[in-house]
């Protein structure tokens, strides 16, 4: 299924922008690797709700899934507010 290459896509991409911004020379460039970072979580959120709502995979491991990235867009929208 296309979908879910594409949350593997989303999802290692945000954990590899996060690990990139961790080494960035500047704090622009640590908030413009860590603004992806979300972005791709956001994405990788909106993947696992479909799943969730599709009814594809299971439906525990889903909800929890959803709540976990929901947490981790929160945390990375709070660390670019305070950089």
């Amino acid at each position: 299924m296309d979908m879910k290459r594409q949350l593997v896509k989303s999802s290692t991409s945000s954990g590899a922008n996060y690990e990139e911004s961790q080494g960035s020379p500047t704090r622009p460039d640590t908030k413009t690797k860590i603004g992806i970072s979300l972005k791709e979580m956001r994405e990788s959120n909106y993947f696992l709700r479909i799943f969730n709502h599709l009814k594809i995979g299971d439906l525990e491991s889903n909800e929890y899934l959803v709540k976990e990235s929901t947490e981790l867009k929160h945390i990375l929208a709070s660390i670019i507010n305070k950089l």
